[in-house]
């Protein structure tokens, strides 16, 4: 196995993102690497379909601020420091890209559902679009 030094788990901030970042704990101990926990929030104009007059920015401001703290209690349960922490906004797979390139990835580690056929067509898969163009190593790690 290849020696990780900077690990990055990307979580949706659901009960299953636990599974995720445990095993991201785990890899950060075995490989005495850095872990890097992240969450993107999708923006509200696309939340929205951009097409409702309503206040975005403090709606997505309402957001940003509960994803941080929904983030801050994930991480500090698996003794995450906050400066390891990062809320993004923007289409999940890019910002992963983006992190995972700024920071000097070495893994990037990601939940997977394991949908197939019609569904993974309809629902789209940030798991599959991550691993298709990541530029380092990608561990899917399938939650229930």
């Amino acid at each position: 196995m290849a020696k990780y030094r900077k690990i990055l788990v990307a979580i949706d901030l659901s009960e299953e993102a636990k599974q995720v970042l445990a095993t991201a704990v785990d890899l950060r101990q075995v490989h005495n690497a850095e872990l890097l926990v992240v969450h993107i929030v999708e923006p509200v104009s696309t939340a929205y379909g951009g097409g409702y007059m309503m206040e975005l920015d403090k709606s997505q401001d309402e957001l940003n601020t509960a994803a941080k703290e929904r983030l801050t209690t994930y991480a500090n349960e698996f003794n995450v420091e906050a400066n390891q922490q990062i809320v993004a906004v923007g289409h999940p797979d890019a910002e992963i890209h983006r992190l995972a390139e700024e920071h000097n990835i070495d893994l990037i580690v990601i939940g997977s559902h394991g949908r197939r056929g019609l569904q993974r067509f309809i629902l789209g898969s940030t798991a599959n679009s991550v691993m298709q163009s990541a530029t380092c190593d990608v561990l899917a790690v399938r939650v229930k």
